[in-house]
């Protein structure tokens, strides 16, 4: 379907180009903030995705986690991404897509522009506040759309400041005793009167306004009059209320849209149908390069092939080629023979195979054929030098060696490590490492050594890597993220555990058949009925509480996520400031209600540290969990730790942070809720009565959207110094929960 009220379509010739410099600048380079897919594939509006550093798309076989991705690749691709018409348009819009392809875009991202806000804003003409933010859409032609969602040119308020300025030089005007006074006062009477008398003021009403007041300046003007001081104030005002009611369309300008296109990150796109064989076959290799009819997984694996002899500095066919013998060099000449005398060609081949000519090579030739061998043998050698220098430069969990191999029309990768000596080809190695070195390759090679301005597509990443290996890939994910965003799709708990349920978004198939995706972990995922994604969610976190069980930690029980997420982030920011060093691990672990806080108390209880602590609030929920634990297990109360009535986790934060990042969430009242904070009394029914008198309809789930803005400005914002208010009470309430 056309998204008509939320995309203005507007086709524009895609354009590669920037303004001196710019494309050269990649510090404080554009991020990527969301995303929405529509007309793709399966996906007929996926909705606003909103990202992080790494985004895990989480949903079962089948929901269109791929088709989320793809889209993002061919906004900007490093490498590939063409648009496949008959592959990429959606079956029930092929023909009306294929007759007006410049009417539909099958992507839109918003990105946070960083410190190229100052430059886009000069090129536009705009607010810096409003070139912060840009918007960049594709459209099946191949075509960009840019826009700056925060872009608002406000003609009420330049004519509300056109008005004020006639005014103010009317007051001043009526109290001169200037020769010129009476002729100024009449004219801006006249034009306020005129100006208001029309039923709409528009930007040319304000420039004959301004040209009238300069006509009325005198070209020599005496040194010393108010009234023309102030007429000179007039004319400029106005002419600057023009100036804002002409701003143009930033879209408009085409060194803007050049410079925005050029500073796009691109995209590199992975999937394990590009995962390296052990062995390949050279002459398939070198037909497979040229081709461009094979299918997704040939054309995957046919790319990361050309990745390793472009990455390595060898030609597949220059390695074909030294590695011919006598007899393959005979039968190429009998073929060109053939090919070049026809008939004659055929009757020369047998009467020279009759003689047995063919069996008598030439001693020169053996020497060159010897001679391109040791070549090849040198080449490999050095090749495989510099891959295995390279993955080690980037791979800091093992000492892997590489070494190539070319035997007649085979080319083989051998790896040995240090618990592994003997050479082994990497097809019997591990699916790991065969997925680590063929990302590795790819990305490296695409990236062509622009690593910071690159975000990493990944389709279902080590999905058959052992359970143990997938958190390590999770936690490679993290070092990575530091250079360049992630998203990557998979339907494994294990690459979502719940120290990372930040990162964590839902995809799953609508009602209407479609691809949907959320950052909603709660909301109800359309037809699926087993709640696949939900599951996967739920099982990382059932994951992580075993695991601290078996390990050592210390889980803590608590209400739900919520709390977990604000305590982990008091976690983080007492070990960082050196106030707390738990014994023990502390994790954090959401149930829902008394029964299941209950079963799990018993479940996680250790000999050596007896039952999990549980916190609660002194909400109706908190108090029904305290009275069903009884004395099975060591309850604290936020109630005794805060000293309010009714407190809840929210009354560990500093009041004024938390009210400030809500009012960024409900930006619609009149009345700021950092205005009316009374930091005495609990937070969460002070929000609740200021939303019911403001007229808002909260959230069901604002509290976690809350928490989360305040985890990224905490941890995210670098903002660790200003919580010394708070570091005390967070340290206490930790040193109680871990028995210190």
């Amino acid at each position: 379907m056309r998204h008509e009220s939320h995309f203005e379509i507007d086709q524009h010739t895609p354009v590669s180009a920037a303004p001196d410099g710019a494309a050269d600048s990649r510090a404080g380079q554009f991020t990527l903030t969301r995303f929405r897919v529509s007309n793709f594939r399966s996906v007929s509006d996926s909705g606003w995705l909103t990202l992080d550093r790494v985004t895990a798309l989480i949903g079962v076989n089948e929901s269109g986690k791929t088709n989320l991705l793809l889209p993002l690749w061919k906004l900007n691709p490093a490498s590939g991404g063409a648009l496949e018409p008959i592959a990429d348009y959606p079956k029930a819009l092929f023909a009306t897509l294929r007759a007006a392809p410049d009417q539909f875009q099958f992507i839109t991202a918003e990105f946070d522009t960083g410190q190229h806000a100052a430059t886009l804003a000069r090129l536009a003409g705009i607010p810096e506040a409003q070139a912060r933010r840009v918007s960049v859409a594709r459209l099946y032609s191949g075509a960009y759309q840019i826009a700056f969602p925060d872009f608002a040119r406000d003609d009420d308020a330049a004519l509300t400041r056109a008005f004020a300025a006639l005014r103010q030089a009317l007051a001043a005007l009526d109290d001169s005793a200037d020769p010129l006074q009476p002729q100024a006062l009449a004219l801006v009477e006249g034009l306020l009167a005129e100006l208001q008398g029309q039923d709409r003021v528009t930007a040319n009403d304000l420039r004959l306004a301004r040209n009238a007041v300069s006509a009325l300046i005198p070209r020599d003007p005496p040194a010393v009059s108010a009234v023309i001081a102030q007429l000179r104030r007039l004319q400029s005002e106005l002419g600057t209320q023009m100036a804002a009611m002409l701003t143009p369309d930033p879209a408009s300008h085409e060194e803007l849209r050049r410079a925005v296109i050029a500073l796009l990150p691109r995209f590199v796109y992975y999937s394990n149908y590009g995962n390296l064989d052990s062995e390949i076959y050279l002459p398939h290799v070198v037909e497979n390069l040229h081709r461009r009819d094979l299918g997704a997984r040939e054309s995957a694996k046919a790319r990361t092939l050309k990745v390793v002899f472009d990455f390595v500095g060898l030609q597949a066919q220059e390695i074909l080629q030294l590695g011919r013998d006598f007899r393959d060099i005979r039968d190429e000449a009998e073929a060109r023979m053939i090919a070049e005398q026809g008939r004659t060609g055929v009757l020369r081949s047998l009467w020279m195979r009759a003689r047995g000519q063919q069996h008598q090579p030439d001693p020169a030739l053996l020497a060159q054929i010897a001679q391109a061998k040791r070549t090849r043998s040198i080449l490999l050698q050095s090749a495989g030098t510099k891959l295995t220098e390279r993955f080690a430069e980037w791979w800091k969990q093992g000492d892997y060696r590489f070494r190539f191999e070319a035997d007649g029309n085979h080319f083989r990768i051998w790896v040995a490590d240090a618990r592994r000596p003997q050479e082994v080809e990497l097809e019997h190695r591990s699916t790991g490492l065969q997925w680590f070195l063929s990302f590795f390759l790819v990305f490296l090679h695409e990236a062509k050594g622009a690593h910071d301005n690159c975000v990493l597509l990944l389709d279902e990443p080590g999905h058959s890597l052992h359970p143990l290996a997938q958190r390590d890939l999770s936690v490679f994910f993290d070092g990575l993220g530091a250079r360049n965003q992630i998203i990557y799709t998979t339907h494994s708990p294990f690459l979502v555990d719940a120290d990372r349920l930040a990162r964590a978004r839902k995809v799953f198939i609508d009602r209407d058949g479609s691809t949907r995706a959320t950052d909603d972990l709660l909301l109800a995922e359309g037809s699926d009925t087993r709640h696949g994604a939900g599951f996967a969610v739920r099982a990382a976190l059932n994951l992580a509480v075993a695991e601290a069980s078996m390990h050592g930690t210390r889980p803590v029980l608590v209400q739900g996520q919520v709390e977990q997420a604000y305590l982990a982030m008091m976690k983080t920011q007492c070990i960082a400031a050196g106030a707390f060093a738990p014994r023990h691990d502390l994790v954090f672990a959401p149930a829902c209600n008394a029964r299941i806080m209950h079963v799990m108390a018993r479940m996680l209880s250790e000999e050596d540290q007896g039952p999990p602590p549980v916190l609660v609030d002194d909400g109706a929920r908190g108090r029904g969990v305290k009275a069903g634990l009884g004395d099975s297990a060591a309850v604290l109360d936020l109630e005794q730790i805060t000293g309010l009535e009714g407190a809840t986790i929210e009354d560990l934060m500093p009041a004024e942070d938390l009210a400030r990042q809500l009012d960024r969430v409900e930006r619609r009242p009149e009345r700021l809720f950092a205005d009316c904070l009374d930091p005495q009394r609990p937070f969460v029914a002070q929000a609740l009565a200021w939303a019911e008198a403001e007229g808002i309809t909260l959230a069901d789930d604002w509290r976690l959207a809350l928490a989360t803005r305040m985890r990224k400005h905490v941890l995210g914002d670098g903002q660790g110094a200003a919580l010394h208010g708070v570091l005390p009470r967070w340290t206490a309430l930790l040193r109680a929960l871990s028995g210190a």
